[in-house]
């Protein structure tokens, strides 16, 4: 299960990774990328930094703390963070009405909470 919990925060961490683009590239550009990108137009861009930064804290917190072995706790506390922010994202999805781009949010959110579930319980780095 250990195995499985390292795979899903890489896969996780990797995800985060490529969503912290959005502090560094103009709101104009990622509106081009597609239909699916098209919220981040109703965001002001110190908004989208601030969403960026949370995403590369998350990938870094992710897999950091435990792989060093200093505050690895730190790793379920990130699983859990990003339950809340994919929350957020479904959200925001539900509202405009885009129903058919949340699959990939939904399962970032489901591996996300197992991931968090498995941290915090029986493949815990605490105990």
């Amino acid at each position: 299960m250990n195995v499985a919990l390292w795979i899903t925060a890489v896969v996780l961490a990797a995800v985060c990774l490529v969503g912290s683009a959005k502090m560094v590239v103009p709101q104009e550009k990622l509106a081009e990328v597609g239909a699916s990108a098209q919220w981040v137009l109703e965001f002001r861009p110190g908004t989208l930094k601030a969403i960026g930064a949370v995403e590369l804290l998350a990938a870094v917190g992710l897999i950091l703390p435990a792989a060093v072995g200093v505050a690895p706790a730190l790793a379920a506390w990130a699983a859990a963070g990003l339950v809340a922010l994919f929350g957020c994202a479904i959200t925001m999805r539900l509202r405009r009405g885009e129903r058919f781009t949340i699959a990939g949010d939904v399962t970032y959110l489901v591996l996300a909470a197992l991931l968090a579930w498995g941290r915090f319980g029986p493949e815990s780095f605490t105990g």
